[in-house]
């Protein structure tokens, strides 16, 4: 399969979905109750035992795939301990050999659900520096909104989380309602389209290399 016949998007939504404000806010006025998973709590222990011992910047890198966004986010932040959280161990073990950590780069990969890894941060009190969200899944038909992080019970914890939150995706709608709710959440932003010469990800490369733009908000939380 080439790099460069990567699917466009398709969706049934033409723009914002019309009962985003509302889901959003239902949200933000709950408590996520869910009780936490027995393997993410015993994977963020782990994780957090290496965060509490570590001085300096701590840089999430959530649903990192196969963990090249991790290694790249490592190097453009060298003084920082970046945690790449994905909930496939099957992406996970393809983290190729190229990616290995090295001496100028530290971070750890970890197998976990967000919905419970995120609340689970949250307690802790970890401060982010940043928080990446490179190319999740956008969850494209209207019905799906509740899976989109922005409309899932989650959503307050990301933006209880705080640090500078940055997401990318090749669906703009996804990105411009996920700014809507950062806006109703108290943190207004801007969206733009993003293109770099250089791909972090595989998912940035195939969609450059099929001609599809990348869309981006940045907001400090």
């Amino acid at each position: 399969m080439s790099e460069a016949n990567s699917r466009a998007i398709v969706s049934n939504q033409p723009s914002l979905h019309e009962k985003l404000d509302e889901v959003v806010n239902k949200h933000l006025n709950a408590e996520f109750k869910k009780p936490i998973a027995a393997h993410t709590q015993a994977a963020f222990d782990e994780v957090n035992a290496r965060v509490q011992a570590f001085n300096g910047p701590i840089i999430l890198d959530s649903c990192c795939g196969v963990g090249e966004s991790t290694a790249n986010l490592a190097k453009l932040h060298p003084d920082a301990l970046v945690i790449g959280i994905d909930k496939s161990a099957h992406r996970l073990d393809k983290h190729d050999v190229q990616y290995r950590q090295d001496e100028d780069a530290q971070y750890m990969l970890v197998q976990a659900d967000l919905n419970d890894f995120w609340r689970l941060a949250v307690q802790a009190n970890w401060q982010p520096t940043h928080h990446y969200l490179l190319y999740p899944n956008p969850w494209p038909k209207a019905k799906h909104l509740q899976r989109r992080w922005h409309g899932a019970a989650i959503f307050p914890s990301i933006v209880q989380l705080g640090g500078k939150l940055e997401l990318r995706s090749n669906w703009d709608i996804y990105v411009r309602e996920f700014a809507r709710a950062l806006q109703l959440a108290g943190h207004p932003t801007q969206v733009s389209e993003y293109a770099s010469d250089t791909a972090i990800t595989p998912f940035e490369r195939k969609y450059w290399a099929s001609g599809q733009q990348s869309y981006r908000l940045v907001v400090d939380l």
